[in-house]
């Protein structure tokens, strides 16, 4: 492909991260493991060969859209019976919670 070094760079980081992402959000669910990897892989063979600058920055920012919102968004759960499901949030996801306060804030 006639893609910059600069760039050529930058696309194997956003491969890598979205890999390292696939592996943490999906950890232990080979089925969703394996569909992630392909899908990630699909995206990337299909575009290969992909020479325009502007093209390439687009595609670019939609894999890191889809990295940060695969990392910030997406949270596993486990069946545990046939009407219930027990959600298995990351560390990194609980950082920004705000705790949930039943009584409304009143303005000064």
């Amino acid at each position: 492909a006639a893609v910059a070094m600069g760039s050529r760079a930058e696309v194997l980081k956003l491969f890598r991260a979205l890999h390292r992402t696939r592996q943490q959000v999906f950890k232990n669910d080979d089925r969703a493991l394996e569909a992630a990897r392909r899908k990630i892989n699909e995206e990337f063979r299909n575009h290969q060969d992909e020479t325009s600058s502007e093209r390439i920055a687009e595609l670019m920012k939609i894999g890191s859209d889809v990295e940060v919102l695969l990392r910030t968004s997406v949270i596993q759960g486990l069946h545990t019976g046939s009407h219930s499901l027990m959600l298995i949030p990351r560390k990194d996801l609980l950082l920004d919670n705000v705790p949930y306060c039943d009584t409304p804030t009143r303005k000064l």
